[in-house]
């Protein structure tokens, strides 16, 4: 029997293609974000980070017909941060956005992760360019489902951790370390995700080509 092979992008296009993924729905609302903060406060940076997400997102689908899941994501969780943090302009409220940002995340991933649509597997065919064999592949989609659960309980589990700071380390502390919290977390995701994918090829004779 054949070998079944997985595609992906050559490397530098590869490269290319995840930078642009991740740029388009962080690195813009963050630059977003920054300058309406510099401009007129926090507020106007949630504000313009989410005007930039959705206009990115417009422009997606009027030049391609669709708009990447990655990108959907980040706009729907920033703007149930922006509506957070302008309803009420508190500052216990600015700093709950962040377990409830994860929060959303968990339920998010852990809704899709028993369907026939995984959202692991759904983001490495968008963000990765990953494209699979015509036949279903039973090993690897039981992966991306695993892999779902996986994202979801990181998320679940950030969730907690930066709800029991808020509780007991002040201010300036709790933003720090929630992005050390939320870095932290995603880079562990990352590299787990990547050991076990790489397991899962071999286990099942599968192999990946570039080009």
């Amino acid at each position: 029997m054949p070998t079944e092979q997985l595609e992906l992008p050559s490397p530098g296009r590869l490269l290319l293609t995840i930078s642009w993924n991740l740029g388009e729905s962080l690195g813009l609302p963050v630059a977003g974000y920054l300058i309406g903060a510099g401009l007129s406060g926090r507020a106007a940076g949630m504000v313009a980070g989410t005007a930039v997400v959705w206009l990115t997102a417009f422009v997606r689908r009027l030049a391609t017909g669709s708009v990447p899941g990655l990108l959907m994501i980040s706009a729907l969780v920033l703007t149930l941060q922006t509506a957070l943090v302008v309803a009420t302009g508190s500052e216990l409220v600015f700093l709950l956005q962040f377990p409830l940002a994860n929060l959303a995340l968990c339920l998010l991933f852990a809704r899709t992760a028993p369907t026939g649509k995984p959202l692991i597997g759904e983001l490495a065919a968008e963000v990765a360019a990953l494209r699979l064999p015509p036949r279903p592949l039973p090993g690897l989609d039981k992966f991306f489902r695993a892999a779902t659960w996986l994202w979801a309980s990181i998320f679940a589990a950030s969730a907690v951790a930066l709800a029991a700071l808020m509780a007991v380390e002040p201010y300036t502390l709790v933003l720090l370390l929630a992005t050390v919290i939320t870095v932290a977390g995603i880079c562990a995701g990352a590299l787990i995700s990547g050991v076990w994918f790489i397991r899962v090829l071999r286990r099942f004779g599968l192999r990946v080509s570039f080009g």
